[in-house]
């Protein structure tokens, strides 16, 4: 896999991920706190941890390691 093609998967997880997640923790707030408020730090938390993982083990897999 080259770099540009890392590069891209890795930025479009995170892109999803992170979209994912803000509207996981706006939903989650607004059912259990009545709040309309989105928990960005988790939402970034998780889009970065996905955004590296997942592109990783795409990678792996693909080397047959």
């Amino acid at each position: 896999m080259n770099l540009k093609k890392l590069l891209v998967e890795v930025f479009t997880v995170f892109s999803v991920s992170l979209v994912v997640m803000i509207v996981v923790t706006l939903l989650w707030n607004l059912i259990v706190h009545q709040a309309s408020t989105i928990d960005w730090e988790t939402s970034f938390r998780f889009a970065i941890a996905f955004g590296i993982i997942f592109p990783w083990m795409e990678t792996r897999r693909s080397k047959g390691g």
